[in-house]
């Protein structure tokens, strides 16, 4: 699993972990959200056995290390992406769907999203969730994209 490989994009070579695809690499250590293993997913086994759509949501394991073979490839960004993503598999999706909502410009103000950072932190233990939002907001605000400033 140490395994380095190197891949040229223009003129930047990039390494990565040879653990990426982890479903090809790892698929006998990762898990799906529901705690079933991924080698036991199948096209044949979701047709003969009680399979959920929960045994085909990612787990927060698989989004961490799939954000570590991203930062090692050069990545940083997407790497940030999948780390906050990894948080969000804890919160209900009735509840992500409410937090898109809020955090489309105009629709909430400065300290409602200052009180929807909180709530990541101390419900869901969303920490870097919690401080993109409070980044989000605090350009908002700088552009005049809350939702007092735009009435």
């Amino acid at each position: 699993m140490t395994d380095e490989r190197s891949e040229e994009r223009g003129n930047t070579v990039h390494s990565y972990n040879g653990d990426y695809p982890l479903y090809a690499n790892r698929n006998d250590t990762l898990n799906a959200a529901s705690g079933r293993p991924l080698r036991d997913l199948s096209l044949q086994k979701t047709l003969t056995e009680d399979i959920s759509s929960e045994d085909y949501s990612i787990s927060a394991e698989t989004l961490r290390a799939q954000a570590e073979i991203a930062r090692d490839a050069g990545y940083p960004q997407l790497a940030q992406n999948l780390e906050r993503a990894s948080e969000l598999t804890a919160v209900p999706n009735e509840t992500l769907l409410e937090m898109y909502e809020m955090l489309r410009p105009g629709r909430c103000s400065f300290e409602e999203y200052q009180a929807l950072a909180r709530r990541l932190r101390d419900e869901f233990n969303a920490a870097a969730t919690a401080a993109f939002v409070e980044e989000a907001a605090t350009v908002y605000r700088e552009r005049g994209l809350l939702r007092r400033e735009l009435e």
